[in-house]
């Protein structure tokens, strides 16, 4: 990095919902599926065989699958549907949630979630040219474009632009979840276990920006741990990014969504995950999160 990140505190006395007038972070809520199920699992535990979160969906051998399955860490396993989700999220209007679909076997989970809320989710996984239109056909308000920008692990403005071309840059959402090196934080794909040619920074977001209207970024690292999110990520995030941008990757706490607008500014949005009590959860509850998201979208309006 640049220079030694200066941990900033959340002072005590601090409310997302008071102060001047501005934008507030909020919640967005995930529906991550992985064989058809809805499952919460931890970052970089997932081996995608080269299928990739964003590169066509390709059936997978019994061998393989078997060997993706021995170093995945799942933190949750849902016994009700994805569909089941998304009119949760539809009865409190939490719009703007994303719908990932974690290699093959997801399709009908996903549009089973999009069925129940048509245009209230965004979809990626599996995205590419040839089926982007699908998704949008099937009801997702956006697609979710990952691992396709990146053939060979090396980012393509070509295929970028072909993307938002097709589809328009307001139904395009740009993911470029990333994991921290040395050199900064790098995209990462196929499970965030592949490392792109593409460090996280203003030029690059900059680049996207041009052909998205959104960002979303796991940080894999911290994805799934409940352990704290990455400050200095967020903060960055904050700083760089003009378009709406939604973090996920280790929220523990319902303060964190406060700590989120806090270092952002209120310019970044949060995903909560295995933290919640409807994804198996002890740390944050659905209904409390709900009415505290609530609080700061009517702050944003005033």
């Amino acid at each position: 990095m640049e220079q030694d990140y200066i941990h900033m505190p959340l002072p005590a006395n601090y409310s997302a919902t008071a102060g001047p007038s501005r934008r507030r972070s909020q919640f967005r809520p995930c529906i991550d599926l992985h064989q058809g199920v809805v499952k919460q699992i931890v970052g970089g535990t997932l081996d995608l065989g080269g299928v990739g979160v964003g590169v066509d969906a390709v059936e997978s051998s019994r061998e393989t699958a078997q060997a993706q399955q021995e170093g995945l860490k799942t933190n949750f396993v849902a016994a009700h549907p994805s569909s089941f989700y998304a009119e949760l999220y539809r009865q409190h209007d939490l719009r703007g949630g994303h719908v990932i679909k974690l290699g093959p076997g997801n399709d009908d989970a996903a549009r089973e979630a999009l069925k129940a809320w048509p245009e209230g989710l965004q979809v990626g996984g599996g995205i590419a040219v040839g089926n982007a239109k699908e998704w949008l056909d099937a009801g997702a308000d956006k697609v979710i474009v990952t691992s396709f920008l990146f053939p060979d692990a090396k980012f393509s403005e070509e295929r970028l632009a072909a993307m938002s071309q097709l589809v328009g840059k307001d139904r395009l959402v740009v993911d470029i979840s990333c994991r921290k090196r040395e050199n900064g934080w790098v995209v990462a794909m196929n499970g965030w276990k592949t490392l792109t040619d593409m460090v996280v920074n203003q030029d690059s977001i900059a680049l996207v920006e041009k052909y998205c209207s959104e960002l979303l970024i796991h940080a894999a690292d911290v994805e799934g741990l409940c352990q704290g999110i990455d400050e200095e990520l967020v903060e960055r995030l904050g700083e760089w990014a003009s378009v709406p941008c939604t973090y996920a990757g280790g929220a523990k706490d319902i303060s964190d969504l406060a700590l989120v607008d806090w270092l952002s500014g209120g310019k970044v949005d949060l995903t909560f995950g295995s933290s919640l009590d409807i994804f198996g959860g002890s740390g944050v509850k659905f209904d409390e999160l709900v009415a505290v998201d609530k609080a700061a979208k009517q702050a944003s309006a005033v």
